[in-house]
């Protein structure tokens, strides 16, 4: 693909999704003409496909596991972008978290090659890295992933790198932690912050490299272009390094709080967090706490964007002071604050 300022026609998996759907408009906005296959879980992602629908973008409701819906819709496409995926469901046995991100991608890739896509960009997440590494990662980095969405993304990429297709290009993207209007992960934390009943759990320094969802946008679609982006992993993730007490610091100016924040100790969260996973998970239900959604707290990353600026011609614009006021102005603007 020579020419990376061209039209393209992109199929992208996971329109539903906080990304997804913010990729999807942008992409169009961009003169591309989208299609969007996506599952319907819940009334966030019903009223996502609503709204990409008013925009006039084609919506296709399918699971990956619709092969010959995919198979219909694949035809006349230049380029697939993969972001659907298995990730939150912590009630979920790892058999399906396999069958959703290894399999299903193994699938669709099969069927690409087949309807003569000719790049496929696959979705992947910094969560393949593991637990939290001294100094700064890049793409060589051993991986070292410690949860089932961990594990089955990382035996994702390995499937994308051994399909075999000698028409159809690849490009891997690690995304990082990503942010930005629609985002309903953080909106928890911006209305904590804003009603001072946010705290800390652990002492707030572990280190966050988060990426504005638009920059995220940018340079996934760099990666459906771009003649150096073939056969390459690239990790996608902002322009600066921040702990989790400045992110806190950052959106209580965006919010106009200036509530002080509590600390507490990260053991008791912990254990408590083993005990939930073991008493909810095997009846099926999903764990009110889980060491998941701890990482928030435990983890620290840094990333080398050297990758991402020499094979996609991509980097991050927006800083997180920026980004959380944007961010902020969206949750008031929807009702959410």
């Amino acid at each position: 693909m020579a020419n990376n300022n061209a039209p393209m026609r992109i199929f992208i998996t996971g329109g539903s999704g906080f990304i997804g759907s913010r990729l999807a408009p942008l992409a169009v906005q961009s003169g591309h003409q989208v299609t969007v296959v996506t599952a319907v879980n819940n009334s966030v992602e019903q009223a996502r496909c609503d709204a990409l629908a008013k925009a006039g973008i084609n919506i296709v409701v399918a699971p990956l596991e619709d092969s010959a819906a995919l198979a219909r819709e694949l035809r006349d496409h230049d380029v697939v972008i993969h972001l659907a995926a298995a990730q939150h469901e912590a009630q979920a046995p790892e058999s399906h978290f396999h069958n959703v991100n290894v399999e299903g991608t193994r699938r669709l890739l099969d069927l690409a090659a087949k309807a003569g896509v000719r790049r496929f960009v696959h979705g992947s997440t910094i969560g393949v890295y593991g637990s939290a590494a001294a100094g700064s990662l890049d793409e060589q980095s051993p991986l070292a992933p410690d949860n089932p969405y961990g594990r089955t993304k990382a035996a994702a990429e390995k499937v994308v790198r051994e399909f075999e297709s000698a028409a159809m290009e690849w490009c891997i993207v690690r995304i990082s932690e990503t942010y930005g209007p629609g985002d309903m992960r953080l909106l928890k934390l911006f209305r904590g912050i804003q009603k001072g009943r946010y705290l800390t759990v652990g002492p707030g320094e572990n280190l966050h490299q988060l990426i504005y969802v638009d920059d995220l946008s940018r340079g996934l679609l760099a990666a459906c272009s771009a003649p150096g982006a073939h056969g390459q992993t690239a990790v996608l993730a902002g322009s600066e390094v921040v702990t989790t007490n400045a992110m806190v610091e950052a959106i209580s100016v965006a919010l106009g709080s200036q509530r002080r924040v509590l600390h507490a100790p990260m053991w008791p969260f912990v254990l408590a967090a083993h005990v939930f996973e073991a008493t909810f998970s095997p009846l099926g239900l999903k764990p009110p706490l889980h060491r998941r959604r701890l990482d928030f707290f435990r983890k620290s990353f840094s990333f080398s964007t050297a990758k991402a600026q020499a094979a996609l011609g991509f980097k991050a614009e927006i800083g997180f002071q920026e980004g959380a006021r944007r961010t902020a102005e969206w949750y008031f603007t929807q009702g959410y604050l």
